[in-house]
Protein backbone atom coordinates (compact mmCIF):
# COMPACT_ATOMS: atom_id res chain seq x y z
CA UNK A 1 0.00 0.00 0.00
CA UNK A 2 1.45 3.03 -1.14
CA UNK A 3 1.69 6.06 1.28
CA UNK A 4 2.53 4.42 4.87
CA UNK A 5 6.00 4.46 4.61
CA UNK A 6 7.72 8.17 4.13
CA UNK A 7 11.20 8.44 2.22
CA UNK A 8 14.26 8.86 4.36
CA UNK A 9 17.18 11.59 4.19
CA UNK A 10 19.80 8.83 4.20
CA UNK A 11 19.82 5.13 2.91
CA UNK A 12 19.24 2.14 5.53
CA UNK A 13 22.18 0.63 6.20
CA UNK A 14 22.88 -2.97 4.91
CA UNK A 15 19.85 -3.42 2.93
CA UNK A 16 20.15 -3.62 -0.84
CA UNK A 17 17.54 -3.51 -2.93
CA UNK A 18 18.16 -3.72 -6.40
CA UNK A 19 14.02 -2.64 -7.35
CA UNK A 20 14.60 0.06 -9.80
CA UNK A 21 11.07 0.50 -9.91
CA UNK A 22 10.45 1.25 -6.81
CA UNK A 23 10.33 5.04 -5.00
CA UNK A 24 12.99 4.49 -2.20
CA UNK A 25 15.03 2.90 -4.47
CA UNK A 26 18.33 4.84 -4.69
CA UNK A 27 21.51 4.59 -7.26
CA UNK A 28 23.73 1.97 -5.61
CA UNK A 29 20.80 -0.33 -5.03
CA UNK A 30 20.04 1.80 -2.01
CA UNK A 31 16.60 1.77 0.11
CA UNK A 32 15.97 5.24 1.14
CA UNK A 33 12.58 4.32 2.96
CA UNK A 34 12.51 4.92 7.00
CA UNK A 35 11.38 1.75 7.41
CA UNK A 36 10.72 -1.77 5.25
CA UNK A 37 8.39 -4.39 6.04
CA UNK A 38 8.59 -7.73 4.89
CA UNK A 39 5.36 -10.06 4.90
CA UNK A 40 3.54 -12.53 5.35
CA UNK A 41 4.46 -13.42 8.91
CA UNK A 42 4.00 -17.44 8.29
CA UNK A 43 5.94 -17.35 4.72
CA UNK A 44 8.20 -20.63 4.94
CA UNK A 45 10.39 -19.82 1.82
CA UNK A 46 11.86 -16.50 -0.54
CA UNK A 47 8.73 -17.15 -3.10
CA UNK A 48 6.51 -16.47 -0.56
CA UNK A 49 7.55 -13.18 1.00
CA UNK A 50 6.51 -9.90 -0.38
CA UNK A 51 7.97 -6.06 0.11
CA UNK A 52 5.27 -4.32 1.68
CA UNK A 53 7.11 -1.23 1.62
CA UNK A 54 7.59 -0.95 -2.58
CA UNK A 55 5.81 2.09 -3.93
CA UNK A 56 6.17 2.18 -7.67
CA UNK A 57 8.24 5.06 -8.92
CA UNK A 58 5.69 8.19 -9.37
CA UNK A 59 3.33 6.77 -7.16
CA UNK A 60 2.34 10.16 -5.20
CA UNK A 61 5.23 10.41 -2.39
Amino acid sequence: MPGRVNKSGSPIGRVKCVVNSCTFWENGDRCRAESIEIQPPNARDTEMTDCATFAPKGGGL
